[in-house]
């Protein structure tokens, strides 16, 4: 059996930067579930999506932003940094915040920006966009259904994220370029139960997948 191809490291090295809600407030389109169950869906979500960012080959750092000092302390033990929240209200200000923090710490990287919500990510297919991206400018990835975003990177001096709604929309206008590709494990963030049944097909992480298996749910 022949070994996968080895993925060339791309011309710059990128800090990802992963904004988390507190489990007690995220992932309210699955509140059918039950609060309990959401909240550790929520939960094993962030710890798959970061724990993906921490095995790709081009992620050399990892900064969680989040007011959740409890799941916080729990991140850090997987190996990533942490901050507060900067702005509960609005996310891009949040995503801003903790960049302008990663380049305090990191100059030298330039910031990606992922959902914390893909718990089916693979680190190759992380990989494999920042490798396809050009330098030197803004780029994102468009979600499963075509009109939002899982990842936007652009240098320090360049950062402007625009998640939220008809996001794909808002970084085309705003000169960012599309990053092509399948990237399926990187384009299925999870919103609702659809969502989860769709990302589960593609394979869950260490986190999720048992929590699926226990609820019944795919």
């Amino acid at each position: 059996m022949s070994p996968e191809p080895t993925l060339p490291r791309p011309a710059c090295r990128f800090v990802a930067v992963v904004p988390v809600k507190p489990p007690a407030r995220g992932k309210s389109r699955l509140g059918d579930l039950g609060d309990g169950q959401r909240r550790r869906l929520a939960a094993a979500f962030a710890l798959d999506t970061v724990a993906a960012c921490l095995a790709a080959r081009s992620v050399e750092a990892v900064l969680v932003a989040t007011d959740d000092a409890r799941f916080s302390a729990e991140l850090r033990a997987q190996g990533c940094a942490a901050v507060p929240d900067g702005d509960t209200n609005d996310l891009n200000s949040a995503l801003c915040q903790a960049a302008a923090e990663a380049r305090r710490r990191w100059p030298e990287l330039q910031p990606v920006a992922l959902c914390a919500d893909l718990p089916a990510l693979r680190p190759e297919d992380l990989d494999a966009a920042l490798a396809s991206l050009v330098p030197g400018g803004p780029s994102f990835v468009v979600d499963a259904e075509g009109v939002g975003t899982t990842l936007y990177t652009a240098p320090y001096d360049q950062f402007d994220p625009q998640f939220g709604s008809g996001s794909a929309h808002a970084h085309l206008v705003g000169g960012a370029l599309e990053l092509r590709g399948a990237l399926p494990s990187l384009r299925h963030d999870v919103d609702d139960l659809a969502g989860l049944r769709a990302a589960a097909e593609l394979g869950l992480g260490q986190h999720t997948a048992p929590l699926v298996a226990e609820l019944a749910l795919a």
